[in-house]
């Protein structure tokens, strides 16, 4: 990386042009494989195909480039914010329930539609003082706790391989250096998927039998599967159940936005604008869930190899989503992915999981909300206790019917609802969002 453009900072940057188009690959390959753990591990998580998840994270990453004229090095992988929506409509990964689940977060995906349209009218800092880090932190809280008990009964199944990923992912992120430290959830699940292949406890006779090449998506797991004879008490209890997670990953996507800025040196918020990412996020959650792939989410990983390489051209990432979407048709990684040991993804998850209520404090945190005031702890209380509460109580939702409609709510919807309702009824309202100082306080679901 000889020819230099220009520096920020001490740190010089370069453009990848100048570079070449081999090192270019070799950059874009980078980024692919920074994303690739945890991409992957969502769909495994939930039961929802690896193909198709590697396809719509290119394919959205590369949407999400056209509608941001190009500009934002961003990529685009899967959302773990919605674990919980998917395990609340197909808890044991039913494949006939996780249709209804992907119709339930591609509606969420509306809502990143709205908040674009009205961040495009009246501007962000007006939208923001609805959406504050006292109704998004305890949500994001609540998010990580309400998955734990998975991690745990996944664990379970072996806790020696569950604790060697969980040492290799704390080991590789505080010790590692270079690609190493960005990538420790990959290499936890290589790591202990390795160690328990040895000890024989992995099955590879779905890795022999899966073809080599073959078509990503799969009709019958679409929504549109749904059209023959769908159950619509479902498909509005999936609506109502997913859509408030939404609020979580809103937030998550506007911090990102910022952290990219801060890396860059250029504010994205401003030029191309807010209103733009959120479209191209929204549009793309929208596009993966109708074709049964996870939501779509603005990557942590990504940024960090940006700050690692100091090539900041979106040209690098728009090759990675090449790449992801020419994996997507080799099903030998989506059979290999499916062998993983439950004790691996349990292990990875629980340091994962952790992270996400962890990420919430943080968000806390920084935006240096009072708790010294009546209604900051009125809100967060009421958020976490009905978020959580509900979830493990005896009745795990709270239901209603509407005519011959019953409709389930989580106790993460009714949490959510709750907050947002109180902040905005409630006296007190200070937050002001800064659209025009780019900072590091994002909100990011990826280790």
């Amino acid at each position: 990386m000889s020819k230099e453009t220009k520096t920020i900072g001490n740190e010089a940057i370069y453009d990848a042009k100048e570079l070449g188009m081999p090192k270019m690959l070799v950059l874009g390959l980078q980024h692919m494989f920074a994303m690739f753990g945890a991409t992957v591990l969502v769909p495994a998580l939930t039961g929802l195909s690896v193909s198709t998840t590697l396809l719509f994270a290119g394919l959205g990453t590369l949407l999400f480039h056209f509608l941001s004229k190009g500009k934002v090095p961003a990529f685009l992988g899967s959302s773990f914010a919605y674990l919980a929506g998917y395990w609340a409509i197909a808890p044991n990964k039913e494949p006939e329930l996780l249709p209804y689940a992907c119709f339930g977060v591609a509606c969420s995906g509306l809502l990143y539609l709205l908040l674009s349209a009205l961040i495009k009218a009246f501007g962000t800092r007006k939208v923001m003082r609805y959406f504050p880090p006292i109704v998004t932190g305890p949500i994001i809280i609540a998010i990580g706790l309400n998955l734990s008990k998975s991690a745990i009964d996944n664990c379970a199944n072996s806790w020696l391989i569950a604790i060697i990923a969980i040492a290799i992912v704390i080991i590789c992120n505080i010790w590692g250096k270079g690609m190493v430290k960005i990538i420790p959830i990959i290499l936890g699940v290589v790591g202990s998927y390795v160690i328990a292949a040895i000890a024989g406890q992995v099955d590879f006779t779905p890795v022999k039998e899966a073809a080599w090449i073959g078509l990503p998506i799969h009709w019958d797991n679409t929504v549109f599967s749904l059209f023959k004879n769908p159950d619509v008490s479902l498909l509005l209890t999936a609506v109502i159940t997913i859509m408030p997670i939404a609020l979580a990953t809103m937030v998550e996507h506007i911090g990102d936005i910022s952290a990219i800025s801060s890396t860059v040196g250029k504010n994205y918020i401003k030029e191309p604008g807010l209103h733009r990412t959120l479209l191209g996020d929204g549009l793309a959650t929208i596009l993966a869930s109708l074709f049964g792939a996870p939501a779509n989410t603005t990557y942590g990983e990504n940024t960090g190899v940006l700050t690692l390489t100091r090539v900041f051209d979106p040209l690098v990432i728009r090759l990675a989503a090449l790449f992801a979407i020419l994996f997507s048709f080799c099903p030998k990684i989506s059979a290999l992915i499916s062998c993983m040991p439950a004790a691996t993804m349990g292990g990875v998850s629980l340091v994962l999981y952790g992270m996400i209520s962890a990420v919430g404090v943080r968000n806390v945190v920084e935006n240096k909300v009072d708790f010294s005031k009546s209604r900051n702890v009125i809100i967060a209380a009421l958020i976490l206790v009905l978020s959580i509460g509900i979830n493990y109580s005896s009745i795990g939702a709270i239901a209603f019917t509407i005519g011959s409609v019953t409709i389930s709510l989580s106790g993460l919807a009714v949490g959510s609802l709750v907050g947002i309702i109180l902040n905005a009824v409630l006296p007190g309202k200070d937050y002001n969002y800064n659209e025009e100082t780019p900072d590091q306080t994002g909100v990011n679901f990826e280790v």
